[in-house]
């Protein structure tokens, strides 16, 4: 590790444990869908009203329910009828996991241009984990997405501080070891800040433990084999881990011969796009 790395890194860590860094927030909607979706009664109409103030959600929600992978038997054109065919929890969930968008803005190109790269994996690593979660599991296909979602978060106040810090930001290599040593802790700090369920805290932390061994499928395991999936046949050191030789792997039995599946988690990676 550079010079430059390891201080960062032990700014970074200082900062953490003294609650000095600077962490974003989850966005306005965010809250307004969580607090809607707490109430148990909650109808159809009264969260589409809440999503419904989010034009750029409420389109994205719509072309996910017509996205191959759901099969919608006709085209779906208006959110509350997106919402009755997801259900409430499962829109909500998506929703929230759908407007951390807004957070992964910047002022420089630079950090611009990362933070896209970072969402745009994690969109599509949400995609898989909702296929896999689907087909080889008894757990939440909802929750696996927004698990998928929000397993890189901790990329986020890397960035924004890098922003601040141009010796940082002008050394790609030194930002890149600070990212991959410093982002699985930031995650699960923020996902506890935020309030998320504590089966998808610790997805930051643990999903590139490639030896991890849980008693039970769990959505760290979904969001791992995603990861894995999603940066097979690139130049990313993930691509060079033998998928077969993973527990998570293992666990959920996949088949890789089976056309079917590949091609579902292949139509998958795009369906949050």
């Amino acid at each position: 590790m550079t010079e430059l790395a390891q201080k960062v890194q032990q700014d970074l860590l200082e900062a953490i444990g003294n609650d000095d860094l600077v962490l974003p927030t989850l966005p306005e909607v965010a809250l307004q869908i969580r607090q809607a979706a707490e109430d148990p009664e909650i109808s159809v109409s009264t969260l589409s009203k809440v999503i419904g103030r989010d034009t750029a959600l409420s389109a994205r929600l719509i072309k996910v329910v017509n996205s191959p992978l759901l099969r919608a038997a006709q085209e779906v054109t208006d959110l509350h009828t997106a919402i009755t065919r997801l259900g409430v929890n499962y829109s909500s969930n998506l929703a929230i996991g759908l407007v951390m968008e807004q957070i992964f803005n910047a002022r420089s190109e630079v950090v611009e241009q990362k933070m896209r790269d970072v969402w745009r994996r994690s969109l599509e690593v949400a995609g898989v984990s909702y296929a896999l979660c689907r087909s080889y599991s008894q757990l939440k296909p909802d929750q696996a997405a927004l698990g998928g979602l929000v397993h890189q978060i901790g990329v986020l106040p890397i960035l924004t501080y890098a922003e601040d810090h141009y010796e940082l930001l002008s050394d790609p290599v030194s930002l890149n070891h600070v990212i991959e040593r410093i982002h699985p802790l930031l995650g699960d700090k923020l996902l506890r800040v935020w309030e998320f369920p504590e089966q998808l805290v610790e997805i930051p932390g643990q999903y590139l433990d490639f030896s991890r061994q849980s008693s039970r499928i769990d959505y760290v395991d979904l969001v791992q084999v995603a990861t894995l999936y999603c940066h097979k046949d690139t130049e990313h050191p993930l691509s060079r881990i033998d998928a077969f030789s993973v527990p998570a792997f293992k666990k959920l039995g996949i088949d890789p011969d089976n056309k079917a599946m590949c091609l579902d988690l292949e139509e998958s990676r795009s369906m949050l796009y």
